[in-house]
């Protein structure tokens, strides 16, 4: 396989939210794309979003309308998935579930020459498992977007256990040339970022079920003293609490049940109850009569207190991350920098703060909980024998 230049075609399945978006990179980038949708409402709802973004950039004086023209006329789209398709990229961006990623997959192996890349949009499905539904599972790949697409630039390329150096080679070159900041992951649960954000949502939930202080207290910890843009629940509720739940689920069960990524009971109910967040109204919070929802603290103490205890779990899982060779030192830092906006890389932080407060903490906790879900990372306790640090 060789890389591929301006004249390569990208074809994409799935025109939601986040199809559209890689729709809009690949475009921008001078490619020719085809965006496909079995369902003809999907495509439509699709172009006209499109064309109506570009209206909005012109105006805002970001393209000139021949600009806007060129890329949008690059954009071509189609309900028809039952014919050849001449494609040298394709990138799958459909719902979550295996049985309909193998259809999707089984087809795009027979319709498109030997020589195209197939691309899996998933964000946590394994890559070996979605290939293994081709006769030439070499040439399938993850590359997990963010999302909105145009603006993150993190996407993590994940190999299959099958797939060929050449297909991650060229995967590292596209994503490259659109941009965009890639970062090399194991084909396990969650790969990196969804893996090693867990005790963001999950530590949390466990300080609001234990009743050590309310979710405002939390939202205030994280954001003042860890300087995070968003506190664990704002961000529960804007992802949507059935969307993080699932991801969590997920994980814990790909983990065989490892209680590190227990999912919470409280979370769950609210997505019984339909309170998905700020796209039902309701969630943690509630946005239809923000004058009920709760008021942070003031105790100062309590807030270091909340930040060191999720941090510490935070760092914990990102040197496990290390430790299991899901990827390097450097590229679990990027991932959290790049993907979900931490204010400072994980493992970089663990330098600076020292690695032997962050083991003291957590083996305090792993003492109070009995609980495995609070056992220390092999890396961290051979890198505190060994006075080591992450970065020298």
């Amino acid at each position: 396989m060789q890389n591929l230049d301006k004249s390569s075609v990208i074809g994409i399945l799935g025109a939601g939210t986040m199809g559209s978006g890689i729709a809009q990179v690949a475009a921008t980038n001078g490619h020719k794309v085809i965006l496909y949708d079995i369902n003809k409402e999907a495509v439509e709802s699709a172009r006209n979003s499109l064309v109506s973004l570009y209206v909005k950039l012109v105006e805002k004086g970001k393209y000139s309308r021949e600009e806007a023209d060129d890329i949008l006329s690059k954009i071509n789209y189609s309900d028809s998935f039952d014919k050849d398709l001449e494609c040298d990229f394709f990138i799958e961006a459909v719902v979550e579930d295996l049985e309909l990623k193998h259809e999707v997959f089984s087809s795009l192996d027979e319709l498109t020459p030997p020589t195209t890349i197939l691309a899996t949009n998933t964000s946590s499905i394994p890559i070996t498992a979605i290939a293994s539904a081709c006769k030439h599972p070499e040439r399938v790949i993850g590359t997990h977007f963010f999302n909105p697409a145009p603006l993150m630039s993190l996407v993590e390329i994940v190999p299959g256990i099958l797939t060929s150096n050449s297909t991650i080679d060229v995967a590292k070159s596209l994503m490259a040339e659109w941009g965009k900041t890639s970062v090399i992951a194991k084909d396990t649960p969650g790969f990196v970022v969804n893996r090693v954000a867990r005790p963001f949502y999950g530590e949390a939930l466990r300080i609001l079920d234990e009743g050590i202080a309310n979710i405002a207290a939390i939202d205030s910890a994280m954001k003042d003293i860890g300087k995070f843009k968003m506190g664990p629940f704002e961000l529960m509720d804007l992802i949507g609490n059935d969307v993080n739940f699932k991801v969590t689920k997920t994980v814990f069960e790909s983990f065989y049940y490892d209680p590190r990524y227990k999912p919470s009971f409280t979370q769950r109910r609210l997505v019984e109850a339909g309170l998905l967040g700020k796209k039902s109204g309701r969630g943690f919070y509630n946005y239809d009569d923000q004058s009920v929802n709760p008021k942070p603290s003031d105790d100062e103490n309590l807030k270091i207190e909340i930040f060191f205890r999720i941090l510490s779990m935070l760092i914990n899982e990102a040197a496990d991350a290390v430790f299991m060779n899901v990827a390097s030192v450097e590229d679990v830092d990027l991932a959290m920098t790049k993907g979900t906006n931490y204010p400072k890389g994980l493992l970089q932080w663990a330098d600076e703060i020292g690695i032997e407060k962050v083991v003291k903490r957590m083996s305090m906790l792993h003492e109070t909980y009995a609980e495995d879900r609070y056992r220390v990372s092999p890396l961290l306790n051979k890198m505190l024998k060994e006075k080591k640090k992450f970065y020298e």
